[in-house]
C-alpha cells in the first residue's frame, strides 16, 4: 500500500518537473478519445441504391494540381486517402487535365448539347412577332366592339363588313 502511494507521488513530481499538467487518468491521448466519444456513431443502415458521387471540374483540377505538386514518396497516396479517391480516378482526371477536357466539363449536363442555328432564331423571332400582333388585334377588336355598342346606344348603328356583304 505504501509503495502504491509513493509511486503515484513520484509520478506527480516527475510530471510537474517536466512542466506537464496533472492528468486525470485514462489513456495518454485523452483528447483523441474524447473526440471519438463525442462523435455520433455511424448509421448502420445500408441504402438499397447507393448514391453516386459527383465531382466538379474545379475539384478535379485542384486534386490534379495537388498531385503534381507532390514530390516525396507516399504523398500522393496520402492525398488519395485524405480525399477518399482511387488511383484510377486520378489517372483519368490527369488525362482530362492534360487534354484540356476539364475546362470543357464546366457544362457537365448529360446528354446532347442544344445548338441554335439561324433557322431556330428566325422561327423564335417570328413566333414572338405573331404573338405580339395577335394581342394588338384582340385589343383593336375590343375597341371596335365598344364603338359599335356606343353608336347603337346613340341611335346611329355602325355598318360592319358582315352586314355590308349581306346588304349587297
Amino acid at each position: 500500500m505504501l509503495d502504491v502511494k509513493d509511486d503515484a507521488m513520484n509520478r506527480r513530481l516527475l510530471a510537474t518537473e517536466r512542466g506537464e499538467p496533472e492528468r486525470s487518468g485514462g489513456e495518454p491521448n485523452g483528447v483523441a478519445n474524447n473526440l471519438a466519444a463525442a462523435a455520433p456513431p455511424p448509421d448502420p443502415e445500408v441504402l438499397a441504391q447507393p448514391k453516386r458521387r459527383r465531382f466538379t471540374p474545379a475539384y478535379k483540377a485542384r486534386i490534379v494540381e495537388e498531385a503534381m505538386a507532390c514530390t516525396e514518396p507516399g504523398q500522393i497516396g496520402a492525398l488519395m486517402r485524405r480525399e477518399g479517391l482511387y488511383s484510377s480516378a486520378l489517372t483519368l482526371w490527369r488525362r482530362q487535365y492534360q487534354s484540356g477536357a476539364l475546362q470543357a466539363l464546366k457544362d457537365d449536363k448529360r446528354g446532347r448539347k442544344r445548338t441554335r442555328d439561324a433557322r431556330d432564331q428566325e422561327l423564335e423571332r417570328l413566333r414572338s412577332e405573331v404573338e405580339r400582333l395577335n394581342k394588338k388585334l384582340s385589343r383593336a377588336e375590343l375597341i371596335i366592339d365598344i364603338q359599335k355598342k356606343v353608336a347603337a346606344m346613340l341611335g346611329n348603328p355602325m355598318e360592319t363588313p358582315a352586314n355590308s356583304e349581306t346588304a349587297s
